[in-house]
């Protein structure tokens, strides 16, 4: 090898995938080629396994700089939906960014479990409220998943309202789903929703330290927060839904892994029957539905 060439910067795309990747793995990253892979599909525009198709295709220098600022945020620990600026849901690809929570496969499965509910979606027009909407990629799924539904998404933050409506009329049905920034008994009527949905924050305050760099420092603390023993907002929240639903409404949660007995018995106590626990994707006991007597 010359000692040009030995001097050259990598320009191909493997040889850029590598390069990146060892240095965000040197960085502490996680999965870190993935990452440069999932960033590189984005700026070719193309499907990541391609990729694989075009390791010898060079890059230029407006790609290459792109790929450099887009690694430079994953090794300060910025995640990579955020750099990306979208992620994934349900098949529908959402905005993501630092003003909400980054929508995860455990809320997948969540979602899943309000579509699934057929005496839900037996009703003429049923009212459902997403509680926590963050970047509203739950009540987005609903609504577009069933257009007859009547949608309404909430949240404590501005910011994350903000985007949930910039979401909400990307895929169309800014006009189908209303969201406020407000908690549920500051503008809900009592004994008026057919189903609540909401997964709220449930990690424990001292726990809140320890999580992963690129969530304890860049994703939202409001939306993870649940209080001493992580289960402070959910109490609330199950107080308050037992009073806005009707008689026979549903309410679907997700809760931290070691909640859902917990869960189970706050609902009971608040008047709540038909408990029932699911897994998530990992298997552990999250989602947690009831209904109202």
């Amino acid at each position: 090898m010359t000692e040009d060439a030995a001097r050259k910067k990598p320009d191909t795309v493997k040889a850029v995938l590598t390069a990146g990747a060892d240095y965000l793995a040197g960085h502490g990253v996680e999965a870190s080629r993935m990452a440069c892979e999932l960033l590189l599909a984005r700026l070719l525009r193309c499907p990541r396994l391609e990729l694989n198709l075009r390791h010898a295709d060079r890059l230029g220098e407006r790609y290459l700089a792109a790929m450099r600022r887009g690694i430079k945020r994953l090794a300060g620990g910025e995640p990579v939906q955020y750099v990306l600026g979208e992620t994934d849901f349900l098949g529908h690809t959402f905005k993501t960014d630092a003003r909400a929570l980054i929508p995860r496969p455990e809320t997948e499965v969540l979602t899943t479990a309000v579509l699934d509910c057929a005496a839900l979606w037996a009703e003429p027009a049923p009212a459902v409220v997403d509680v926590g909407t963050g970047s509203g990629c739950i009540v987005i799924s609903l609504a577009l998943a069933r257009p007859k539904g009547r949608f309404l998404g909430l949240d404590v933050s501005e910011d994350a309202v903000a985007l949930a409506r910039e979401n909400a009329a990307a895929h169309g049905v800014g006009d189908r789903v209303r969201f406020a920034h407000a908690e549920l008994s500051d503008v809900i009527d009592g004994a008026t929703l057919d189903a609540i949905v909401s997964n709220p924050p449930y990690i424990p305050t001292a726990e809140c330290e320890r999580l992963p760099r690129h969530i304890r420092d860049h994703e939202p603390r409001l939306a993870l927060d649940g209080g001493e023993d992580g289960l402070a907002v959910l109490g609330a929240l199950i107080v308050d839904a037992s009073m806005a639903l009707k008689p026979g409404g549903f309410f679907f949660l997700e809760v931290g892994d070691g909640q859902a007995a917990a869960a189970g018995e706050r609902l009971r106590e608040a008047g709540f029957d038909a408990v029932s626990v699911a897994a998530d994707l990992a298997g552990k006991e999250r989602i947690v539905s009831a209904r109202l007597v």
